[in-house]
């Protein structure tokens, strides 16, 4: 019992990176060469043999497909660029991160403005704004007093950002989400 769960775990090990050489237990594989030529349909052990005789590595590149794909590769070299694709990849993705100001409906025209201010520089380095108006005690009695005081924060970026979703009452919060204009 024991002996079987440690070779599941090592197989599941095994099965979450790439598989190569004596690793692959199918016994048809479509071959790839190492010019990226197709080789067809054969034994997982011809192709091994035909891996070493190259001097290479036998990797299987598609576990799911009908045969599974292995190609013939040196797996230092293939590692090496499919991490260097990764990073590239990595580079070009722009995280935008989601940065919140909190306001009250009673807010002073000078604190509003350096709250703009602060979510101006926010919306200009291309994150989104959450901008969040809380009613406490007897202040929900007046939500429109909290909507024009989101709406005259909006007026003060309007030059630089969107409304991307529209102020919504949730709870004792009001809510708007501004994004960057494009």
């Amino acid at each position: 019992m024991i002996i079987r769960f440690i070779f599941l775990l090592r197989r599941y090990k095994t099965i979450s990176e790439l598989m190569l050489n004596e690793q692959i237990r199918d016994k048809e594989i479509r071959l790839v060469g190492e010019d990226g030529e197709q080789l067809g349909i054969m034994s997982a052990k011809d192709a091994l043999k035909m891996a070493k005789e190259a001097g290479l590595d036998l990797v299987k590149i598609a576990p799911t497909a009908k045969p599974p794909v292995c190609k013939i590769v040196d797996y230092g070299k293939y590692r090496y660029e499919q991490a260097r694709r990764e990073k590239e990849a990595k580079k070009k993705q722009k995280v935008t991160e989601v940065k919140e100001i909190h306001l009250s409906p009673n807010i002073d025209v000078n604190d509003l403005t350096t709250k703009a201010n602060q979510a101006r520089k926010f919306v200009e380095k291309g994150n989104k704004v959450k901008v969040a108006l809380r009613f406490r005690g007897r202040e929900m009695a007046h939500m429109a007093t909290g909507k024009e005081v989101l709406d005259t924060f909006f007026e003060k970026l309007s030059d630089v950002a969107v409304v991307e979703k529209p102020a919504k009452l949730e709870g004792r919060s009001m809510i708007m989400v501004l994004a960057e204009k494009r």
